[in-house]
């Protein structure tokens, strides 16, 4: 018996509760606090990852009732990865936010950071559609309050366009639920792929308008074309660390259509053929287009990143879209690098932001900022990670990427361009540092004018949060060294989500209480238990719990 897999959840909600109730005028006990969990967090992450690393599923059933009515939490290679992601990702990204002073620029950060962690954490973790659609809603909740953060007048209205895409995007979310509830009855996860599945194509129509419906819903959280609007100016106007943080947030939507779209509605599954083909490919490609032009375009470093968050996310779905193993697993490795380097590019234009004064981060000739070498080899790192130059890792995931098109019928289309958008890529960020750190030398031969600029500009971030960055570029050069074993892990992590049967076996045959016609408990559970962790041999297997972590 094990409550390991719904801690993810409780503690960052139990310490926001904490620092809200206990805590509020306290910055550094909020500090303390804040980092101490998300280290958990991350411990907790690399026991669940391990867990799950030899292909163990897990399920937690929340006060022991049994699947579909109970409340699940299901960890398996795919979750666990993600949830593994967020919380390596939080970590610098938190310790940012402390050595920039972010944190105390406006009320409740660390309370909200912690809202958001449990949000992203619940969203990957939950079996359950409806929990999924919960678990959206307390991210978002957060980070409305994360996006207008240190406030000004710019970053609200950012904001609240940030509130009304994703208004219409959770009203879509509740209209497929319905639908889908209307039609099979249940919002399990897996006993609605059972159910979807033995139904005849002539009865499909409704469960084809809700995977539709679904695939808008995750378009808008992946920022796909045309439903990406609210992201330029939301990533762009948020403050760094939640912009940063934020690198996730898409991804949430990758992992939804992976997830939905391998377990319940399957490449093969008659009902939604075509809908992949027809529709998530071409969006892709386009949004690479849109995002790479957007780079290029760009009269702000600020958003130029988002709009290079754009591009890589129609990247990682035109993999996606391609729905063979080998395009899940680049997909996969995509969205690890891309997280890392949005992120890192994040914090370092913030770092620019506060050493060139006046000039902000604005494509227009400036005097030489304070520490110029270091920010621009930083930034140089960075850029050629996202653009997709060797040898970094965005370089290993285009290959990965292009590789697994060669199946894909538009293969051609796919190739064209992705080579296309990288090389468009390549010279919007090299326009941004030729302007931005280039030029700064050149003006540099008129002293006079750069003595009152310079020391017009402030110091800027401190060491912590330099080495923050310096902290995601490591773990970039980590994911290029490593991009053998890596991608091993993801290839067994796809293989895994095409063979969804285990999964289905632990979430459905695990015993727990059920409600019977005369709505008595089922004898079977145990009444005090609520968890269980399974090898996923069957449903043989999974009729006893077997390991306790």
């Amino acid at each position: 018996m094990t409550h390991w897999l719904i801690l993810p959840i409780v503690l960052p909600a139990m310490l926001a509760a904490f620092m809200v109730l206990s805590a509020r005028y306290h910055l550094l006990i909020q500090r303390a606090l804040s980092v101490a969990g998300t280290l958990g967090l991350l411990m907790l992450a690399v026991g669940l990852f391990w867990q799950a690393s030899d292909g163990t599923v897990s399920l937690y059933q929340l006060g022991n009732w049994a699947a579909p009515f109970g409340i699940v939490l299901v960890a398996d290679r795919l979750s666990t990865l993600m949830v593994l992601l967020t919380c390596v990702l939080a970590v610098p990204v938190l310790l940012y936010a402390i050595g920039s002073g972010w944190d105390n620029r406006g009320r409740h950060f660390h309370p909200l950071f912690q809202f958001q962690l449990m949000g992203i954490l619940g969203a990957f973790l939950t079996g359950d559609a409806f929990n999924l659609f919960v678990f959206f809603e307390v991210l978002l909740i957060a980070s409305y309050g994360l996006m207008i953060h240190a406030g000004g007048q710019r970053r609200l209205r950012a904001g609240t366009q940030y509130v009304l895409y994703n208004l219409l995007g959770s009203t879509l979310f509740l209209f497929a639920l319905g639908t889908i509830y209307a039609e099979t009855g249940t919002l399990n996860m897996a006993d609605l792929a059972m159910r979807v599945a033995t139904l005849d194509a002539g009865d499909g129509a409704g469960i084809r308008v809700a995977a539709v419906l679904l695939l808008l819903v995750f378009a808008v959280k992946a920022a796909i074309l045309p439903l990406h609007f609210w992201l330029p100016a939301s990533y762009a106007e948020a403050p760094a660390p939640v912009a940063a943080l934020f690198a996730i947030m898409t991804k949430v939507g990758a992992y939804c259509i992976i997830r939905f779209y391998t377990l319940v509605f399957p490449p093969d599954l008659e009902i939604t053929q075509g809908l992949f083909d027809v529709w998530l490919m071409p969006a892709a490609l386009l949004t690479v287009t849109l995002g790479m032009a957007g780079v290029l375009g760009a009269k702000r470093a600020d958003r130029m990143v988002a709009f290079s968050v754009i591009g890589s996310m129609g990247m990682l779905l035109a993999a996606v879209s391609v729905f063979t193993p080998a395009g899940i697993s680049a997909a996969l490795y995509y969205a690890i690098h891309s997280t890392f380097a949005a992120a890192a590019l994040f914090m370092l234009i913030d770092v620019i932001r506060s050493r060139r004064g006046a000039a902000d981060v604005a494509f227009v000739d400036a005097p030489p900022m304070t520490g110029g070498a270091l920010v621009a080899g930083m930034f140089f790192v960075a850029a050629i990670a996202m653009t997709g130059l060797p040898p970094l890792s965005g370089f290993v995931g285009k290959l990965l990427i292009l590789d697994a098109a060669r199946s894909a019928d538009l293969m051609w289309w796919v190739w064209a361009t992705i080579l296309g958008g990288s090389l468009i890529a390549v010279v919007g960020f090299s326009r941004a540092g030729s302007q931005i750190f280039w030029k700064a030398h050149q003006r540099a031969e008129t002293p006079a004018e750069d003595a009152v600029a310079a020391s017009a500009a402030p110091e800027g971030q401190g060491v912590l949060a330099m080495v923050s960055v310096g902290s995601l570029l490591a773990l970039l050069v980590a994911l290029t060294v490593a991009a053998g074993p890596v991608t091993r892990v993801l290839e067994a992590t796809s293989a895994q989500l095409f063979d969804p049967e285990r999964y289905l076996s632990i979430v459905l045959t695990t015993p727990g209480k059920e409600i019977t016609d005369d709505h008595a408990e089922d004898t079977h559970g145990e009444a005090n238990g609520s968890g269980y962790a399974t090898d996923g041999q069957g449903a043989d297997a999974a009729a006893a719990p077997e390991k306790d972590h």
